[in-house]
């Protein structure tokens, strides 16, 4: 094949060799049985029962998490945080929202940890399960030991564990979120960035995660938005034509 019709990497060099570390890290790490887990797939066969966004369907989604990622729900406290807008401001003007970064926190009390969730993220179960996913990884990683908190990466890597123990479809679909609502005469909109990966490398993750798995085309792909299911294939062509595997 010429050079110019080669695939290539949706990700720059410098993030494709930090994904491809990490993830060898990670398989050092928690080993070959996590590797092969199972994939966790936004149905009801994953989520059943009536989903209503209360305090105690989060509680629900945690405990399920905690028993996937094997961790032991009775060292897990969960806290509630208060949503920061103003929607009175917004039911008067067109207004465009953004936000980024993450919609909880983990910390350490007592030897326990503490995990945080601001009560609009239940609203969103994509989005929630997501944030959930990456605090518990906060467990794994820094309460466990694993890394210090002082990790410069420690954030991205944490997104990346989503992906190893099979929730990084939750975690590639919540990366990014556009919303449009008509509100009489004006339109609100609200976009948000959630996580410290961008889509592609969340695609790349997705991929170089299926590779190692042996899935060149992966059947939970189809539960993937557009754009990560995209940047996923572009990455396993690419994975394919270097046969990168170190």
């Amino acid at each position: 094949m010429p050079w110019w019709r080669q695939p290539d990497c949706p990700v720059r060099p410098v993030e494709r060799d930090w994904i491809e570390r990490s993830m060898d890290w990670l398989l050092a790490e928690f080993g070959t049985d996590r590797l092969h887990a199972e994939v966790v797939l936004p149905t009801d066969d994953y989520f059943p029962g009536a989903y209503r966004g209360t305090r105690e369907d989060v509680q629900a989604v945690l405990v399920r998490l905690c028993a996937h990622m094997k961790i032991d729900p009775a060292r897990v406290d969960l806290e509630h945080d208060e949503t920061d807008d103003r929607p009175e401001l917004s039911a008067h003007v067109p207004i465009h929202m953004a936000g980024t970064g993450a919609a909880g926190h983990h910390r350490v009390r007592d030897g326990r940890s503490v995990i945080g969730i601001r009560d609009d993220q239940a609203a969103r179960p994509m989005a929630l399960v997501a944030t959930l996913a990456h605090e518990l990884g906060h467990v794994l990683l820094l309460a466990d030991g694993r890394i210090s908190a002082q990790q410069q990466d420690h954030e991205p890597l944490t997104d990346l564990l989503t992906i190893f123990f099979g929730l990084g479809i939750f975690s590639a679909n919540a990366a990014f979120d556009y919303s449009r609502e008509a509100r009489g005469a004006y339109d609100y909109t609200h976009t948000s960035r959630l996580g410290y990966l961008t889509e592609p490398m969340y695609g790349y993750g997705l991929a170089r995660y299926a590779w190692l798995r042996g899935e060149p085309d992966p059947e939970w792909a189809r539960h993937l938005d557009t754009n990560p299911r995209t940047f996923l294939k572009r990455g396993l062509r690419y994975l394919a034509s270097t046969r990168r595997t170190t």
